[in-house]
């Protein structure tokens, strides 16, 4: 006696339902460790034209974070998409090790700086950077990136720093490298010079005060005892004050008002009038700017000339119009004061205190200064108003203490001297987003020349020397000689060595007769280590040069973008990217930025642990990353049910599939039946569209068009349809096998468009496949194929899905009423118009299969159809219990159950399989 149910071809998989990722990732990442997945890549692709995405160095210093997640994975979805797609992609996974963080965290483990030398600090911040690098490279690892993890860049590795140092020696051979006391961001906090990228803006209170400058040479333009009303909100700068700045454009007046007469700028007169608290003023002279060049009023503190100066930066949008100068302590007060020929004043030292040139507030901290200022200007009659705003105000990106300009001298980088090469650069470079061209081209169009020196211990040293006479020392011979012994020994050798040990042997200098040599001891800024990469690694590594492309988030345009451009412009010509793609910030659910005192920190690890890495990748692949990201545990748990939908569908094809040889059983495209033909275009249609995004680098449309394919065309559809046949038929029946020809190449594409974003999954799955590769990455995507009925079996078949849809709504609303049960009870009528009629009578469409019921009547003309039909657009639908028995193996209804008395409970189609295959 056969047992029916034993007859039916169900699926076979060992490939498991659960994917228990956070458990058998790591096994996976072991196979790959163990066969060298990378090198094989590598050698795979080895002819193809290279894709080279460079890697922009996260700092060695504590966990990743979420945001260090999002890029991480998106370069390497980025990378495993190319090395499918007809590409060399060798990828080299770097880390910026220099700098102030490294410093902080070891005085924050009770090591003493002022203990020890230079170079054995610099030995400890070594060691603890390296701890850091292998802290992050486990993580990431973990993440499923792949690349050159045992012989990743580092910015302390010595031949990077004699790459840097050569980089820095080009420049200055061009003439782009000088020495200048000009103002700068200085951190007290840090006593170092900051460049723009180190700076946050934050929210401060800060003082704002109206001061009086009296006249003191008003040469007859003006009233003799007229006083300027400059105002400011940094009260510490005022004895660093040396002028007063004037716009030679601006009409000003004389105004009569509390028994005395000030000068201010006509357009800002009310407002002026309204904040002193003038009850009534009186105009006693209009002046034009231009004609007050060079009065000379006189500091309200030190008695000492105060010279009117004219200036464009002055403006109307705030103050009085007269600006008060300290050329020491703002760019505009700088830039004005230099046409004029003023002293630099800069009254302040590294840790934010007066020095001796501020008499009176010797060795006061600058914020503590400002109380003490206004009471001084009280007290001497020159503080008409005082009072409180809140403003946004620089800080240190790394302490988040405010920063002050500060004139010092520093080793500048000029951008002035090229950059129209620059700003050349940026429009041939490609952005994603678009909108990135146009910010960095403004930043770069705006900013100043670029501080580059530190007064820090941990980093690459700035490779100047000095001669006895003062004068810098930059050669092609020295720095090549400096660059070779950074390559062998390591910059630590600059500060182990004497300036004279440094130099070439024999080197002599006019500027020094006695061989009396001494040497810089700043630093260059970190982002000049990273913003020298191209050189460090693609040049040091022979890799292609240009990258094809850099990707970090939206702050670095104005950071490793920045930078990186600079230099490259500088000494090649052209940027050091070909494109450059942007990802914005990681924000928790409710898109407010993550902090620990909120508590909405997502962690990565935790997420891999909980859920498994492919979650957190196909999160990634799901947020359009151009802009703000937003996370939390409940939309991860939102993913996994994406991903279970989208491995058990894997795993339905797989079991499906298990008795196919698609070397034996495939079925021509020619020989398919038109429903597994329009199935095959539409898989093709998904390959195409993916395909475009993945180029485009849009991997949400990626996410989208497959999560919409797997839920909504194979699930809902054709998988559905496929029972059928594949479960009912014999084992070599033409239709069974045409339908695992699809189903198969629909297994094999899926699995390899989804490899970049599931690595883990895809290569499980491909574990349990017949495929003469050991690995699915080492396979590439398969070809869109177009054939040429197309076009007609989509018009067809578009039309079948719409009256198809009708008729699902017909059976749910049936199902509702209890008139059937399962799709298969009924019997379904449709009324419908001629063109309809004709469609549903084709033979190809076999459209009772298509709807998974058991009988179809098709009656012409939809005016026909009687009350009880559901009335839509394309039909007028009735759904009715099907005739006759359900056949015990199928499940479907026929009048034919018992007519073949060997198995009388099954439908001749069953009793026939079942007499072929089973007797």
């Amino acid at each position: 006696m056969v047992e029916y149910k034993d007859t039916l071809l169900m699926p076979k998989t060992e490939f498991p339902m659960r994917g228990n990722l956070p458990a058998n990732e790591p096994k996976t990442q072991a196979k790959w460790n163990e066969m060298d997945i990378n090198a094989k890549v590598l050698e795979r692709t080895k002819d193809r034209p290279h894709f080279v995405l460079h890697d922009g160095p996260p700092y060695a210093n504590g966990d990743i974070h979420i945001g260090h997640a999002l890029n991480k994975v998106i370069k390497d979805m980025i990378n495993r998409h190319r090395s499918m797609t007809g590409y060399y992609v060798p990828y080299v996974p770097g880390w910026d090790t220099h700098g102030l963080p490294i410093e902080q965290a070891l005085t924050n483990k009770g090591v003493n700086r002022k203990e020890m030398s230079i170079a054995e600090f610099r030995k400890l911040c070594e060691e603890y950077a390296y701890e850091q690098i292998e802290n992050q490279k486990g993580q990431f690892r973990r993440l499923g990136v792949r690349g050159d993890w045992e012989n990743p860049y580092v910015t302390l590795q010595p031949e990077f720093e004699a790459r840097q140092i050569e980089v820095f020696g080009k420049m200055a051979e061009k003439g782009y490298i000088y020495k200048g006391l000009k103002p700068v961001y200085w951190s007290p906090s840090s006593e170092t010079a900051l460049a723009e990228a180190e700076i946050e803006y934050k929210d401060v209170e800060s003082y704002s005060i109206y001061v009086a400058f009296a006249l003191k040479d008003a040469k007859g333009v003006v009233p003799e005892n007229a006083k300027f009303i400059i105002w400011t909100t940094t009260p510490w700068t005022i004895p660093a004050n040396l002028g007063i700045s004037v716009n030679p454009e601006f009409t000003y007046t004389v105004v009569a008002a509390n028994n005395d007469q000030y000068i201010v700028a006509k357009d800002l007169l009310e407002k002026v009038a309204a904040e002193l608290g003038w009850e009534s003023y009186e105009v006693v002279q209009e002046v034009q700017g231009a004609s007050m060049d060079r009065l000379v009023a006189e500091h309200p503190i030190y008695k000492r000339d105060s010279l009117v100066m004219l200036g464009d930066h002055v403006t109307t949008e705030a103050g009085t119009g007269c600006v008060h100068t300290a050329p020491g302590h703002g760019e505009d007060d700088y830039q004005v004061s230099k046409r004029y020929d003023l002293p630099i004043l800069s009254p302040v030292d590294n840790r934010g205190c007066y020095t001796d040139e501020a008499p009176g507030f010797e060795g006061l901290f600058y914020e503590k200064a400002n109380p003490v200022m206004v009471e001084k200007l009280q007290e001497l009659g020159a503080l008409l108003k005082v009072s409180k705003f809140v403003h946004s105000y620089p800080h240190d990106w790394r302490t988040k203490k405010p920063v002050i300009f500060r004139a010092t001298p520093q080793w500048f980088a000029s951008v002035e001297m090229f950059r129209d090469e620059l700003l050349q650069a940026v429009r041939d470079t490609e952005f994603t987003p678009s909108w990135g061209e146009t910010r960095l081209y403004n930043m770069i169009r705006d900013r100043g020349d670029w501080v580059i020196s530190r007064q820090r211990a941990w980093g690459v040293p700035i490779p100047i020397f000095y001669a006895e006479n003062g004068e810098p020392i930059i050669t092609p011979e020295t720095i090549a000689h400096i660059s070779s012994l950074f390559r062998e020994h390591g910059s630590n050798i600059w500060f182990q060595r004497e300036a004279k040990e440094l130099l070439p042997e024999g080197f002599t200098h006019e500027g020094s007769p006695n061989g009396l040599f001494t040497k810089e001891n700043d630093i260059m800024d970190v982002w000049f280590d990273s913003g020298s990469s191209h050189q460090g690694v693609l040049v040091e590594r022979g890799m292609k040069y240009p990258a094809d492309l850099y990707l970090e988030g939206s702050d670095q345009h104005r950071g490793w973008f920045n930078s990186s451009l600079i230099t490259s412009v500088a000494i090649n010509g052209y940027a050091p990217y070909k494109g450059l793609l942007t990802h914005g910030f990681v924000l928790d659910g409710e898109g407010r930025k993550m902090s620990k005192s909120l508590g909405n920190v997502i962690i990565p690890e935790k997420v891999m642990n909980q859920y498994g890495a492919d979650i957190l990748r196909l999160w990634v692949a799901s947020v359009d990353y151009t802009g703000d990201v937003r996370i939390s545990m409940d939309m991860l748990k939102q993913i996994s049910e994406v991903y279970r939908k989208i491995r058990n569908t894997l795993r339905f094809l797989h079991g499906n599939v298990a008795d196919f040889n698609p070397k034996t059983d495939r079925v021509a495209y020619k020989d398919l039946r038109e429903m597994d033909q329009y199935m095959y275009m539409r898989l093709q249609d998904v390959l195409k569209s993916v395909r475009q995004a993945y180029d485009r680098y849009e991997f949400a449309s990626v996410y989208h068009t497959i999560n919409n394919f797997v839920a909504v065309e194979l699930s809902a559809f054709y998988l559905d349809v496929a029972k059928d046949v594949v479960y009912i038929e014999s084992k070599n029946n033409h239709d069974r096998r045409a339908m695992q020809t699809v189903m198969y190449d629909t297994l094999l594409t899926l699995v390899k468009v989804l490899t970049p974003i599931l690595p883990h999954t895809a290569d499980e799955l491909w574990s349990y496949l017949n495929e003469e590769e050991e690995s699915v990455q080492l396979t590439d995507f398969p070809e869109v194929d177009e054939q040429d009925n197309f076009p007609e079996l989509r018009e067809k078949w578009e039309k079948v899905i719409e009256v198809r849809n009708e008729v699902l709504k017909a059976l749910e609303e049936a199902r509702n009423a209890k008139t059937i049960g399962k799709s298969l009870e009924a019997k379904v009528t449709i009324y419908a118009n001629e063109d309809v009629e004709s469609l549903l009578a084709d033979p190809t469409v076999n459209f009772a299969q298509s709807c998974i019921i058991s009988q179809l009547e098709v009656i012409s003309d939809k005016a026909k159809a009687p009350e009880k039909a559901l009335v839509l657009e394309k039909t007028a639908i009735v759904v009715e219990k099907a005739d006759g028995e359900k056949c015990e193996r199928c499940w479907s209804y026929s009048e034919s159950v018992g007519q073949t008395p060997e198995h009388a409970t099954l439908c001749n189609r069953c009793a026939s399989v079942v007499e072929a295959d089973y007797q």
